[in-house]
C-alpha cells in the first residue's frame, strides 16, 4: 500500500511526473477513487493551494453526491446525472489532469428561461454535469472561507441561513425604532456582475491563481440559446452551484460599505432592506448608496423600484410588515395571498380531470409547503376566510363529479338528506359554484366530512407550528 501512494504522488494516468526541482506542492497530485462512494484515499497535500483542496478525492466526493442529489436537467451535452459516473470511470484522469495543467475549458451553458409572477421571463443558465461538478466542488471549499468575510445580516444562499432567519432580523431592527426603508432594488443584478470587479474581488482572497483563472473561465464560458451561442461579457448566470456564492462575494462590497457607514440592514441574495428612524434619513441614504453601487461596483439601481418608505406594507421575501404597541409584526403581503389563492383555484378546476386522490393529494402537499413558509405571519382570520372559500371549491368538484341525476340523488341520500330533498336538488339547474354554497351540499359533505375524508386546511397546519 506504501509503495502505491508513493507511485500516486508521482503520476496519474497521462500526467507526467514530478521532477526533483519542481515545487513540493505538485505532490498534490493524488488518486482519483472517488468515484465508489466510499472508496476514498486520502494523500496529504500543501493545504495552502486551493486547486490541491478542490481536486482531493474527498471534497470531489462529496461534490459528486450533491450533484447527484440535487438532480437537474442536462445541459448542452444532454448528459444526466445518472450518466456522469460511466463518463467519470472512464474520463476521470483526463478531466483531472486538464484542471491541473489549466487546459480545462467549460462548455457553454444552456439558456432556460422560467417565468416570473411579473409576467417577464427569468434567464437561467445550466450547466453541463460535468461542469456542475467542478462548479460544485469550488464552492465546497470557497465557502467556508468566505463566511468568515460576509455580513451578519446576510442571509442568501448561506448555510443555515435562510428567509424566515432575514424576516426575524428585519423584525428586530424596526423594534429599534428604525421604521423607514430603502427598498433597494438591483436590476438584472444576476445577468450584469461585471467579470472584472468580481476577478479584482476574488484575487484580494485567493491566492491561487489557478482557481481564479478557473472561475474567470466558468465566468466567460459563453451561453447556447436556441442551438446559437452568445458570449458572456458579463453576469453569472444562474443555475450553476457557483453562482450563488459569486453573488454573495460581489454583494459582500455592499454589505461592508453600509456597515462602515453604521446602516442597519437585511440583505437575502440581491434583496436588500436599508433601515433608517427618518425619512429625510433615507431619501439621503438611498442618494448615496446607489452612486457607490453604480460607480464602484459596477451595477444598475433600478430607479423606479428602488423605494423609499414607511415599514407598514412594505413587500419583503413574500411578507410585509406592521407595527403595533411599538412592536413589529409579520402579515403575509396581499400579492401572496393572491398568488395563493390562484394556485388553490387551479388545484381545485372543475376541468383538471383529476381523481379524489390525486386532488386530495396535491392541495395537501401545497397546503403544508405554503403554511410551512408564512407560518410567522399572524393570519388567522385570512386562513379561516380562505378555509372557507376552499371547502367551498372542493364541493363544487365533489358536485361535478357525481354527474348525472340519478348519481347525485343516490349520494345525497347516502349523507343523510331526505328523498324529496334529494330529488329536488339532484335535478336543479343551478350552476356548480352556486350549488356549492347551498344549503343541502354544505350540509350533506359538511366540514366534519370533508375532514374525515383526508382534505387539508390551513387553518389545520397553521396551527401545527402554533400548537397554543
Amino acid at each position: 500500500m506504501k509503495a502505491r501512494m508513493q507511485k500516486t504522488l508521482s503520476q496519474v494516468n497521462g500526467c507526467p511526473q514530478r521532477d526533483r526541482s519542481e515545487t513540493e506542492w505538485y505532490g498534490g497530485v493524488q488518486t482519483f477513487m472517488w468515484m465508489c462512494e466510499d472508496n476514498i484515499v486520502e494523500v496529504p497535500f500543501d493545504k495552502g493551494h486551493l486547486l490541491e483542496q478542490i481536486l482531493s478525492p474527498a471534497n470531489l466526493n462529496r461534490a459528486y453526491k450533491a450533484v447527484m442529489r440535487n438532480k437537474g436537467c442536462g445541459g448542452i451535452d444532454k448528459m444526466s446525472c445518472e450518466q456522469l459516473l460511466p463518463w467519470l470511470l472512464t474520463n476521470k484522469d483526463v478531466l483531472i489532469c486538464s484542471l491541473i495543467d489549466g487546459s480545462y475549458r467549460p462548455n457553454p451553458v444552456k439558456r432556460v428561461e422560467i417565468p416570473k409572477d411579473n409576467g417577464k421571463m427569468r434567464l437561467l443558465g445550466i450547466p453541463t454535469a460535468v461542469d456542475r461538478l467542478v462548479q460544485q466542488a469550488i464552492n465546497q471549499v470557497l465557502t467556508p472561507i468566505y463566511e468568515n468575510q460576509f455580513s451578519k445580516t446576510s442571509y442568501g444562499f448561506r448555510p443555515r441561513r435562510g428567509c424566515h432567519d432575514a424576516l426575524r432580523g428585519a423584525q428586530r431592527i424596526i423594534n429599534e425604532g428604525y421604521i423607514y426603508v430603502v427598498d433597494l432594488d438591483l436590476e438584472r443584478f444576476f445577468d450584469t456582475v461585471n467579470h472584472s470587479k468580481l476577478i479584482e474581488i476574488l484575487s484580494r482572497t485567493i491566492k491561487d491563481g489557478r482557481v481564479v483563472s478557473l472561475i474567470h473561465k466558468y465566468l466567460r464560458s459563453g451561453v447556447m440559446n436556441k442551438g446559437l451561442f452568445e458570449a458572456s461579457e458579463e453576469g453569472t448566470p444562474q443555475g450553476g452551484p457557483l453562482s450563488p456564492l459569486l453573488s454573495n462575494i460581489m454583494l459582500n462590497e455592499l454589505d461592508k460599505e453600509l456597515e462602515r457607514r453604521g446602516l442597519p440592514f437585511v440583505r437575502y441574495a440581491d434583496d436588500s432592506m436599508i433601515f433608517c428612524k427618518s425619512k429625510r434619513a433615507a431619501i439621503r441614504i438611498k442618494e448615496s448608496i446607489t452612486r457607490f453601487i453604480e460607480n464602484t461596483l459596477y451595477l444598475k439601481v433600478n430607479k423606479e423600484k428602488t423605494v423609499v418608505s414607511y415599514v407598514r406594507g412594505m413587500k419583503y421575501l413574500g411578507y410585509s410588515f406592521y407595527v403595533m404597541k411599538g412592536k413589529c409584526q409579520l402579515t403575509v403581503h396581499p400579492k401572496s395571498k393572491a398568488k395563493m389563492k390562484s394556485k388553490l383555484k387551479e388545484l381545485t378546476s372543475r376541468s383538471n380531470g383529476w381523481g379524489y386522490s390525486k386532488r386530495k393529494q396535491k392541495l395537501k402537499e401545497y397546503i403544508q409547503g405554503w403554511v410551512g413558509y408564512y407560518h410567522l405571519a399572524n393570519m388567522k382570520r385570512f386562513l379561516l376566510e380562505t378555509d372557507e372559500w376552499l371547502r367551498r371549491r372542493i364541493r363544487m368538484c365533489i358536485w361535478k363529479a357525481w354527474k348525472k341525476v340519478r348519481t347525485k340523488v343516490a349520494n345525497l341520500i347516502r349523507c343523510g338528506i331526505n328523498q324529496y330533498k334529494a330529488y329536488e336538488w339532484g335535478n336543479t339547474r343551478k350552476g356548480h359554484w352556486r350549488i356549492a354554497d347551498s344549503p343541502i351540499l354544505t350540509r350533506a359533505i359538511d366540514n366534519n366530512r370533508l375532514r374525515s375524508a383526508g382534505y387539508a386546511t390551513l387553518m389545520g397546519s397553521y396551527l401545527e407550528w402554533h400548537p397554543k
